[in-house]
């Protein structure tokens, strides 16, 4: 879901060529699902193998790794861990909504509604354990590195992007901001353009850069006011916030009150909207668990390997995987030519 941080966020537009040779950590999962929930048939059917089996979140990871490697941003891989329990409450709300947008896909099908049975199937994405390993394979085999948050992925993105051990976080979500991450890029991990809106037609969009430092001071806050300002307009665990305050009233507020969240948080009513204290989604974000046990290094694209998984298991065209693996190769080649050259 993530912060509704998008009205007051100031961002600048960068082409990919900007990230070439930069370390971005991606969250798996928030680009997993992406996949599953764009990547469908014109009826909202997920791509499947001739077995049956999902590769919505595959196909997507194949095209847009290689995509991005090919133009020498060296990617990082995040996977979330154990969800904090307030996360587990919202996880089971989405679950029931899940449910609920099943039965109506279901019935849109029985009156063969392919508009209706793809906007309900969209919302019923679920990333399946084994969908979460067969995408750490592919990965693997692409050479890229991968680490295992204790919990939430973007919390570590953000810690390791904080240590510097990275450029920024990749991310559709700005939660990486309220965890302290000194930048997020977006618009990674999707097609260069979009619907606008309900309408059928399409904008282009571009990834962008958004610096934590820069818009602190634009808003005229500190990083523990920004945390405070994302639990009014609601986060992962408060989801929707404190109704009728949207974005640029709860900024004033916390304006206002500056340091004093006990005062805030009593003015805004928070009581009255959750049954647990503010004090446990403020510490819950502040010190949330990361890891330093990871290894960053990227290795050689096990070839065979990675047309044994994706040819012969999951049905990809073989002349497509061919074609990447061949771009790829070139490019390798390219820059340890450029390398040498520098000696």
């Amino acid at each position: 879901m993530g912060v509704a941080f998008k009205d007051l966020i100031i961002s600048k537009e960068i082409d990919l060529d900007y990230l070439k040779n930069k370390i971005i950590i991606l969250d798996a999962y928030n680009i997993l699902y992406q996949f599953l929930t764009i990547i469908r048939g014109i009826d909202g059917t997920p791509l499947m193998d001739s077995k049956g089996n999902i590769t919505s979140h595959l196909v997507g990871l194949f095209s847009r790794t290689t995509n991005l490697m090919q133009r020498n941003i060296k990617l990082v891989f995040v996977f979330d861990g154990k969800p904090p329990k307030l996360k587990q409450k919202e996880n089971e709300k989405r679950n029931a909504l899940k449910l609920e947008a099943e039965k109506k896909y279901l019935e849109a099908k029985k009156r063969e509604d392919k508009e209706e049975m793809k906007k309900y199937a969209s919302r019923t994405s679920r990333l399946s354990k084994d969908m979460v390993e067969e995408s750490k394979e592919l990965i693997s085999l692409l050479g890229l590195p991968i680490v295992q948050a204790p919990s939430e992925g973007e919390a570590q993105a953000a810690y390791m992007v904080k240590k510097n051990k990275g450029f920024a976080v990749g991310s559709q979500d700005f939660d990486s901001l309220i965890h302290g991450s000194t930048r997020l890029v977006r618009n990674l991990s999707i097609s260069g353009r979009r619907k606008k809106g309900k309408s059928i037609a399409y904008e282009t969009i571009k990834p962008e850069l958004i610096d934590l430092s820069e818009n602190l001071n634009n808003l005229g806050i500190d990083q523990n006011q920004l945390i405070a300002l994302a639990m009014i307009i609601g986060t992962d665990y408060n989801p929707g916030g404190i109704k009728g305050i949207g974005p640029k009233n709860a900024l004033k507020l916390v304006k206002q009150h500056k340091s004093d969240f006990d005062s805030l948080f009593k003015e805004i009513k928070w009581n009255s909207y959750f049954d647990f204290p503010w004090t446990e989604v403020y510490y819950l974000i502040k010190k949330i668990p990361t890891t330093d046990k990871y290894d960053l290094k990227w290795n050689d694209i096990e070839n065979e390997s990675l047309y044994k998984l994706l040819v012969d298991k999951y049905d990809f065209s073989e002349q497509r995987v061919k074609n990447t693996l061949e771009k790829l190769k070139k490019e390798t080649s390219k820059k340890q030519q450029k390398s040498l050259g520098d000696f």
